[in-house]
């Protein structure tokens, strides 16, 4: 649930809530005093025609409504329908990016159904960032076995619902950190099927309750989070869940991201990621780490590697193409390593390889929509979002 309620979030954020100054491919990041004189110079009536000529509403912000595609190898092909709102908490604030607020819903053809209620406020010159969502999903997924139980898959059913927010302040360097909180229950079903001989998850029929505080580090220095160009990401973040702050398992969970991108020339980007997850204590086998939730490495069902420890990296060139199409090529490869006594999982290096189409949503916030197919170790797989994979 809470994974959902993430992705969630940030598609509200990729769907608009860029500063307009960052429209060019490879732009410098603007300083504040050019972002004021920018706004001194313009004269106003460019401010009032440039929303109709973008096809926004006027005002100090932007109403977004669509019905954006989904497709995922864990749960089938659907449709998410979004509405936001993207505003400045302040006009005089020239350095924050435009906050936003909004709901989206998911509605896929494998009977998976949620919705998420979420916002990303930004004030006081970028000083201060709070990210807080709350939502509810009724979601059907596999499960896969390994050893005896290779090529076997368990369907699931888990419903329920979460709450994740977050409040991070600028400490210098560019570097945001600040606390984090966790909460949400959900019941977990076996949904009928002639498997017989795999085992079921621990929790199957038990309505679980999982809390955690948490923190985390990031810096980001890219001029358009949304297709950057240039600049480096990074974040980490550490959620500690507790028996004390009434969660059913006491575990850690610790994520590492790290991002490059470089331009190689007009309309071509070279990004690179870095991705490493671990997880400490007895936590539930879907708090484990598990390839094919976060674009971590394309090519692989979620559900099918999860683990306790796990390491991915990964290269994609991006191509500009007119007509506002693009393309892009990508490989990489990662590793799942057991441990902790889990229930599933094997040691494995995992390759990926494959490409993609994108088709440019808005010239202004400069959002694609993505459409990529990868191969991995056992198959291949076809995703559709909005954004970048990283």
């Amino acid at each position: 649930m809470v994974r959902f309620i993430r992705e969630s979030v940030l598609l509200l954020i990729i769907a608009g809530a860029l500063p307009a100054s960052a429209q060019e491919t490879k732009p410098p990041e603007p300083t504040p005093e050019m972002q004021e004189n920018r706004q001194e110079q313009s004269p106003p009536p460019q401010q009032v025609t440039q929303p109709k000529k973008n096809k926004d509403f006027g005002g100090p912000g932007s109403i977004l409504v669509a019905p954006l595609p989904i497709s995922s190898p864990a749960i089938g092909s659907g449709v998410v329908p979004i509405l936001g709102y993207i505003f400045p908490i302040s006009t005089k604030d020239k350095v924050s990016p435009p906050s936003v607020i909004g709901a989206a819903g998911l509605i896929t053809d494998n009977g998976s159904r949620g919705f998420v209620v979420a916002a990303q406020l930004y004030f006081k010159q970028d000083t201060y960032r709070i990210t807080a969502g709350f939502g509810s999903a009724d979601l059907n997924y596999n499960i896969y076995g390994t050893g005896i139980q290779t090529g076997l898959k368990l369907p699931l059913n888990q419903t329920g619902q979460a709450f994740f927010g977050e409040f991070l302040r600028r400490i210098g360097w560019g570097f945001f950190t600040g606390p984090r909180f966790i909460t949400g229950q959900s019941l977990l079903a076996v949904r009928p099927s002639s498997v017989s001989n795999f085992p079921s998850p621990p929790d199957v029929g038990i309505h679980t309750t999982l809390r955690a505080i948490g923190v985390q580090l990031t810096r980001d220095t890219s001029p358009n989070r949304f297709y950057p160009a240039s600049g480096t990401y990074f974040s980490f973040t550490s959620d500690f869940y507790s028996q004390a702050l009434g969660s059913k398992y006491s575990f850690q969970s610790y994520k590492t991201v790290f991002d490059k991108y470089g331009s190689l020339g007009k309309n071509q980007v070279l990004a690179y990621n870095a991705y490493f997850c671990a997880t400490g204590g007895a936590p539930p086998f879907y708090q484990n780490c598990i390839f094919g939730t976060n674009n971590e490495l394309r090519g692989y069902v979620a559900g099918q590697y999860y683990s306790r420890y796990m390491l991915a990296t990964q290269l994609e060139y991006r191509l500009v193409l007119p007509k506002r199409f693009g393309l892009v090529v990508f490989g990489g490869a990662g590793e799942i390593i057991p441990g902790g006594g889990q229930l599933y999982g094997i040691q494995k290096f995992l390759p990926s390889g494959g490409g993609g189409l994108r088709f440019q949503l808005s010239k202004k916030y400069l959002v694609n929509l993505r459409a990529d197919i990868a191969q991995g170790r056992d198959g291949h797989t076809f995703g559709m979002g909005v954004g970048e994979a990283f």
